[in-house]
């Protein structure tokens, strides 16, 4: 050292790594919950794989640093953040990082290689995608379970389901921080996430509230890719067997907002026609423009559009075929007042049943949804035109004041001198 500073010293204490664990699960070591695939596979987990920490732990006390290598789980649970048919996600802490994170894992009877397939093509999918609106992954590997996971940002925030219904409830808080344009914001959140997806080919197929996360610093992000498949791909691991992935429980009704696997894939309530119809190989990036739609008209209208239907067959007909024009939607019952007239009419082109009739791209979308936020109303209905009016002569006071002042006294001077008329013409 030549620059005076004082000498440091450092020691490295060592501490042996722990004894591989025993009894491993394998890929055929008991039963699926979902239907039996035909996909057959050999391969097992390695014996051991479980994951410890590399960085040591370091203490100092001024003049000497202590690297200590102490070998411990890398990941700690911490708790449970949710649960579904095929996986679940917990809150872990990362020692090596020291951070918060979110594991997702398959459970430990998810053995069917069906089942192993989607959640590979899940995470390869997600690691294809770098966009600030999508979870990054930052780590994949086998627990001492013998459980596969894969390790994402963990996003500290709440579901646009949350959120909707505490919407719905009337939350004071909730109302005053989500107007109608705060709501679109978020929504174009979601938006930009579809446009780079879809521009890498990849559609998400079941798009909803549950699979949107708000973060605490307003961040938009979309979760749960475990369905999306990539345009260009042979092989639909999502359509391998029947059944449900997020049911909570046997109602018919939660049913409806599970997402399915096998002939239907995606969410029933916010299926495209497409996927109520089953036509999963035709399915393009219009499909989850569809979905979005169903999602911004909740959103906006904090009522699902198809909320009274009785049950699935039912719900799946409605989606197929019940044509959604401007003044059906502007008659529904909405707990918290009808949505702007401008949005209705652009609701109405996202929820084409035909998907040439549609949005094309969600850069269509969003650059729609700017334009209706800076004003740019497009005259469709008497609701528009009254907008639009006073919207222009809003612009005219901001542009020309002296103008739009002397018309404004023109006009009160014409009403005037009408009214001195009548009146006139009424005593004689």
């Amino acid at each position: 050292m030549t620059d005076g500073s004082p000498q440091r010293a450092a020691t490295i204490a060592y501490a042996p790594p722990p004894q591989p664990a025993r009894d491993h699960g394998t890929l055929a070591s008991s039963a699926t919950q979902l239907a039996p695939s035909t996909a057959s596979s050999a391969f097992s987990p390695p014996a051991s794989a479980a994951r410890t920490t590399v960085l040591p732990r370091v203490d100092s006390d001024g003049t000497t640093v202590r690297l200590t290598l102490e070998h411990q789980g890398r990941y700690e649970p911490t708790k449970l953040l949710g649960v579904g048919g095929m996986g679940e996600v917990v809150l872990v802490r990362d020692h090596d990082i020291a951070r918060p994170v979110a594991l997702k894992r398959l459970l430990p009877e998810m053995n069917d290689p069906a089942i192993l397939a989607r959640f590979v093509d899940e995470i390869r999918t997600v690691g294809r995608l770098e966009h600030p609106n999508i979870v990054p992954i930052h780590d994949v590997g086998i627990d001492e379970l013998g459980r596969y996971f894969f390790v994402m940002k963990y996003v500290e925030g709440e579901t646009l389901e949350s959120i909707i219904a505490k919407l719905v409830a009337g939350d004071p808080a909730y109302v005053a921080k989500y107007s109608v344009e705060a709501r679109i914001e978020l929504f174009l959140g979601v938006m930009h996430a579809l446009e780079y997806a879809h521009a890498q080919r990849i559609v998400h197929r079941d798009i909803k509230p549950a699979n949107i996360m708000v973060g605490r610093f307003g961040e938009v992000v979309l979760m749960d890719w475990g369905i999306a498949k990539p345009l260009d791909a042979a092989r639909d691991a999502a359509a391998g067997a029947e059944g449900e992935l997020t049911a909570t429980d046997e109602s018919p009704r939660k049913r409806m907002y599970s997402t399915r696997v096998g002939s239907l894939i995606g969410t029933p309530m916010y299926m495209s026609p497409e996927q109520a119809r089953g036509d999963n190989a035709s399915l393009d990036a219009r499909s989850d423009i569809y979905s979005a739609m169903v999602l911004l008209h909740e959103l906006l209208g904090l009522r699902h559009y198809l909320d009274d239907s009785p049950d699935m067959p039912a719900l799946l007909t409605r989606i197929a075929s019940e044509e959604l024009g401007f003044f059906k939607l502007l008659s529904m019952s909405y707990p918290h007042g009808t949505p702007p007239g401008e949005l209705i009419h652009f609701l109405v082109k996202g929820l084409a049943k035909d998907p040439a009739k549609r949005f094309q791209t969600a850069g269509e979308v969003i650059a729609g949804l700017r334009g209706i936020l800076e004003g740019k109303v497009r005259i469709q209905c008497h609701i528009t035109l009254t907008k639009r009016t006073f919207r222009e002569m809003g612009r005219l006071v901001d542009r020309r004041p002296w103008v739009a002042f002397a018309a404004m006294l023109g006009l009160v001077a014409a009403v005037v001198f009408s009214v001195a008329q009548l009146v006139r013409m009424a005593i004689a």
